[in-house]
């Protein structure tokens, strides 16, 4: 073993991951042969990482950056003041950032008129991005933007969305977290654990160098994870196109089910966050008599507005199915999210199922 990294425990109590030095290194040789620029940068040039470093995005950005020769600028934190000075005076070229950072970085009164020139290319992971805000980046820092979609059991990335897949007219494939990084295959499995056609939902499934060992001292989560034949489950709901586009529609666990019908609240959200007043959002499962579990929207308004639930609703039901849409809006000052950016949406719930034996109606 190399590394051993705890998962963020958004689902349940974090569970150690053993990972080898294969794990670790197995991949640059095969990035660095097919070009995939964005993850192996070039020597010399410079970085800001502001992620945990028990996360796995900050362990394995930081490896990567000294085994590439980088230049690593470490935040202990994310900090929207301290990157853009830092953009600036260091003549940053590369960053990563979560989705949530993204926000608060544009929404920072010193990015208006700030001077992002430097910047060659932004790579962006860890949780879901609605689709309004990844345009605006793209449009105002004007550099690469590159996804990337893997997970701790992974030793981070598996798929990834190319700079030139956000180009105009790529809005369709912009919702999608890329296609599998050379050496890496992704399938798409039923509740049987067999394999879907492309355009089916169900849960996505990695095979490659750099699947974990197993948890530590987690026996019967090791066998339930890793099924046979170097395939790890991961627990997220997806589909894959016709072209080899993975679309992550959300945590299976945050799947809500009202009336009989699965509704994934990454999309409800990112319906939700164009709205002009909504600064943040999250969508939960309340439960419902009528239909199991209603829709609610927890939202963070933006500073000096006073958004109408039922506004927000309306601008929901333009942009997606009547039966995804809430059917209740709370307002709060702040969403609970763990060091990597992750809603912790059970924080959220709790209040709302006390009392109850389950967490689903």
């Amino acid at each position: 073993p190399f590394l051993q990294l705890y998962t963020s425990g958004t689902t349940g109590m974090p569970k150690g991951v053993v990972l080898s030095h294969a794990n670790g290194t197995s991949m640059r040789p095969i990035l660095q042969e097919n070009n995939v620029y964005w993850y192996c940068a070039e020597p010399g040039s410079s970085l800001i990482l502001a992620m945990p470093y028990g996360h796995i995005a900050g362990v394995g950005s930081a490896c990567g950056a000294m085994l590439s020769g980088q230049e690593l600028i470490i935040h202990a934190e994310f900090d929207p003041a301290l990157a853009i000075s830092d953009i600036r005076d260091h003549q940053v070229e590369w960053i990563f950032l979560v989705p949530a950072a993204i926000r608060i970085l544009l929404s920072h009164p010193d990015a208006e008129g700030a001077d992002f020139s430097s910047i060659k290319g932004l790579t962006y992971g860890a949780s879901p991005i609605p689709l309004d805000l990844l345009k605006e980046g793209v449009e105002r820092l004007k550099c690469e933007f590159a996804q990337l979609y893997g997970m701790t059991e992974t030793y981070g990335t598996v798929s990834t969305l190319p700079p030139d897949d956000h180009r105009p007219g790529r809005e369709k494939v912009m919702r999608s977290a890329g296609k599998a990084l050379p050496g890496n295959e992704i399938r798409i499995l039923d509740e049987n654990l067999e394999p879907l056609p492309p355009g089916q939902i169900g849960e996505v499934a990695i095979k490659g160098p750099t699947v974990m060992l197993g948890y530590w001292n987690r026996p019967e989560e090791t066998a339930k994870t890793l099924i046979g034949d170097g395939w790890l489950r991961t627990g997220d709901a997806g589909i894959l196109d016709e072209e080899g586009y993975l679309y992550i529609q959300d945590r299976i666990k945050d799947m809500i089910i009202s009336g009989g019908e699965n509704i994934y609240p990454a999309e409800v959200e990112s319906a939700l966050f164009g709205h002009e007043d909504v600064a943040d959002v999250a969508v939960i499962g309340v439960p419902d008599e009528k239909w199991g579990e209603a829709v609610k929207a927890v939202v963070v308004a933006k500073p000096g507005t006073s958004p109408d639930p039922d506004a927000i609703i309306a601008h929901a039901r333009e942009r997606i199915a009547g039966f995804k849409c809430p059917k209740t809006v709370d307002f709060v000052e702040a969403l609970p999210r763990n060091p990597s950016g992750k809603i912790l949406r059970r924080e959220l719930r709790a209040p709302h199922w006390k009392g109850r034996e389950r967490g689903v109606n």
